[in-house]
């Protein structure tokens, strides 16, 4: 239902695997993995305004208040986005006028069932489980970024830790738009890569080079959003 099937073979599983043993940082791009339909769905959810809230991390301390976040000075603050709230969509919703089950919600419980972590378990060559992880929901979700939000160079490296996905829902982005993920990668060369629709990222946040920020939407598009999954996934 999720994946399309020329992109999970055992043959492009194969030229993933090469190119992680190239890149710096171990990454690969993959264009399409996913069925475009059912992407289109969730986009029609998450463009629903109810259901966002702002989040704000500091290189102090991660989701902080807004008194946290005065105190803290521009240089200490890393973080500056909207994430899903769950449960502000209800299990249904109405979409163009037809009662369906809030297929948003059925995409994050696939990016944690057992399909797509074996996926990227062939891919990275480490067996990826939820068995240790005490929240393992609240590590896959969406998020976007507006004009005025940012995410500043961090690293997502984390004891037991192995792979990072990010996976951008932005139909039409144009490169004007600002909005590139920009890995630090190695020798002064940083790695830009544009958040276009049905772009996955997949990485080691332990490897050389994984550090990694987004460049700033650019102002004059004050109505638009960078939408994306963030998902993080363990191994035993």
């Amino acid at each position: 239902m999720w994946l399309n099937e020329k992109n999970v073979i055992e043959s492009a599983i194969y030229v993933y695997r090469n190119s992680l043993k190239r890149a710096c940082p171990k990454h690969i791009v993959i264009d399409g993995l996913f069925n475009q339909t059912n992407l289109d769905e969730v986009i029609k959810v998450l463009q629903q305004p109810c259901a966002w809230q702002t989040q704000k991390h500091t290189y102090n301390a991660l989701y902080v208040d807004n008194a946290q976040w005065q105190k803290a000075n521009h240089e200490q603050r890393f973080v500056k986005r909207d994430v899903w709230q769950r449960d502000a969509i209800s299990a249904k919703t109405t979409v163009t006028n037809n009662l369906h089950s809030n297929i948003a919600h059925e995409f994050l419980s696939y990016l944690r069932g057992n399909e797509f972590m074996s996926l990227l378990s062939r891919i990275f060559k480490v067996s990826l489980t939820d068995m240790n992880v005490a929240e393992p929901e609240i590590n896959t979700n969406f998020f976007r970024l507006g004009p005025n939000d940012f995410v500043a160079e961090h690293a997502d490296d984390s004891p037991g830790r192995e792979v990072c996905m990010l996976l951008y829902l932005n139909k039409d982005w144009n490169p004007n738009d600002g909005g590139e993920l920009v890995f630090i990668g190695k020798n002064d060369g940083p790695i830009h890569i544009s958040p276009l629709h049905n772009r996955c990222v997949l990485f080691d946040p332990s490897s050389t080079g994984s550090e990694h920020w987004v460049k700033p939407l650019i102002s004059e598009y004050a109505d638009k959003y960078r939408y994306n999954v963030t998902s993080w996934y363990w191994s035993e």
